[in-house]
């Protein structure tokens, strides 16, 4: 890989970073989210920082391989929708955690799932492995956004 190829990968995996990074900002499993009536099927702390952090690493290799995927009039959609789906990404856990409302969480989580679904397709006229690789990131989000609705239909 030359070091062109290198920094644009690193350049990815760094917005990835970045919208990760938000967690560090606001108190995430803190207090207020531990007084907050639970849903049966939430899944224990430890478990959120291993999978997005799988899952930010595939993200991070999709816009790479979109970015030197063969010229196509999808190439650049695609990388713009990927922008935004970061974008929604980095700004849910703000809504949910800093300023604790989990009915805009859950709007923001609802356009980032719809956003994800586009991208799967664009993708897919890209670059159909990078499509296969945002599945489980779409499938996370998934079960993120019932989790959030039922955080928000437990606490109103």
């Amino acid at each position: 890989m030359n070091i062109h190829k290198t920094l644009t990968f690193l350049a990815f995996y760094a917005s990835t970073f970045v919208a990760a990074s938000s967690a560090a900002v606001w108190e995430v499993g803190g207090t207020w989210y531990q007084s907050l009536n639970q849903p049966s099927f939430t899944p224990p702390s430890w478990v959120f920082g291993p999978v997005w952090t799988i899952l930010y690493l595939m993200i991070a290799i999709v816009a790479y391989r979109i970015a030197y995927a063969q010229e196509t009039s999808w190439k650049i959609p695609t990388l713009a929708l990927w922008a935004l789906q970061i974008v929604l990404n980095a700004l849910w856990t703000p809504i949910f955690f800093g300023a604790k409302n989990l009915g805009g969480a859950m709007i923001y989580i609802g356009l980032l799932w719809v956003t994800i679904c586009v991208l799967i397709w664009t993708t897919r006229q890209v670059d159909k492995l990078s499509a296969f690789l945002l599945l489980p990131y779409l499938a996370w989000v998934s079960f993120a956004s019932v989790l959030n609705f039922a955080f928000w239909s437990l606490n109103p």
